[in-house]
């Protein structure tokens, strides 16, 4: 009797496990793995708590995946496998991507308006009781609970002028 392709959620978790065990070995975590059913593209992301993920460890994690892909045969067709880090504007998940983070700009989509505004942008500041302190573009810190946060990324873009900063003029 046949069997029906494998669930997408039992792919990416088969997927991570064997990510994670290679990773790990190298000092790096499985940041997020993405695969869409009958899609053409495995995406695994990289990170290291302590550095930067580099094109060698990309490299070597991706060498050793593919070949237990291959002998696993867990996708019955043809894909693509990526491996790479988060990236300079990567995701913030959690709490503790916040704590490691602190002092770096990050964008924030909020699950309901703050003073009419679902979206801010400012300095990562200080966590504590469930509650992040963000230093506006504005120049205003905001406490706000992490429950409030319904997404959010690095933004890596150099902040607009403050007040008081004179704007660069093309000669």
């Amino acid at each position: 009797m046949s069997q029906g392709p494998m669930p997408t959620d039992d792919i990416t978790g088969l997927v991570r496990r064997m990510a994670e065990t290679i990773a790990s070995a190298r000092g790096l975590e499985v940041f997020q793995v993405e695969y869409k059913p009958g899609g053409q593209l495995l995406r695994v992301f990289l990170d290291r708590p302590s550095g930067q993920v580099g094109l060698d460890d990309c490299s070597a994690v991706s060498g050793q995946l593919s070949a237990q892909l291959d002998e696993q045969d867990l996708i019955p067709h043809a894909y693509r496998l990526e491996v790479s880090s988060p990236g300079l504007d990567r995701p913030l998940r959690d709490e503790d991507d916040f704590i490691r983070f602190r002092g770096e700009f990050a964008k924030l989509a909020l699950a309901q308006p703050v003073n009419g505004v679902s979206s801010l942008r400012g300095r990562i500041g200080e966590c504590r009781n469930g509650m992040l302190r963000l230093e506006t573009d504005g120049g205003e810190p905001l406490w706000m609970p992490f429950s409030q946060i319904r997404s959010a990324r690095l933004d890596p873009a150099p902040p607009p002028p403050g007040p008081g900063s004179k704007a660069k003029k093309k000669r």
